[in-house]
């Protein structure tokens, strides 16, 4: 597979895709430095995944997009340091499921979990997205 696993190393570098301002999610989220890093993270490339390395739903929306011809970045919270303060941080702007992750960003823009995916992959809005964010050229 060809993705990016990508350490939580801090970083000014963005691609430019649209961000919720972090001041408003601090505030609707009760102040939280790891969600403004999970914002941060996601819009520093056109596909962010926040996944578990055991986990087999994570490695299926990996393998879905890399044989789309998708180079997404992954962040394995498992093998952080502070992977659980991210994991929580995306149960609450998620929901809270039992199992938080797959978490997918596009463009910046929060997906969902493995559900959401699959749906906008059913029913044909996943790949204008991934157009849409540079992450597919045909």
């Amino acid at each position: 597979m060809q993705y990016q696993y990508q350490q939580f190393a801090e970083s000014s570098s963005s691609w430019g895709f649209y961000v919720p301002p972090t001041a408003a999610i601090r505030e609707m989220m009760g102040g939280s430095d790891a969600l403004e890093r999970v914002v941060r993270l996601a819009s520093e490339s056109a596909v962010v995944i926040f996944s578990m390395s055991s986990c087999c739903m994570c490695h299926t929306v990996k393998r879905l997009l890399c044989g789309m011809g998708v180079n997404p970045t992954v962040y394995e919270l498992d093998q952080e340091p502070r992977g659980k303060d991210i994991e929580r941080a995306l149960m609450r702007l998620v929901g809270n499921y039992s199992n938080v992750v797959p978490v997918v960003f596009i463009g910046g823009k929060l997906i969902g979990a493995m559900d959401r995916v699959m749906a906008s992959h059913i029913n044909g809005t996943l790949v204008p997205l991934l157009k849409e964010a540079g992450a597919l050229w045909l």
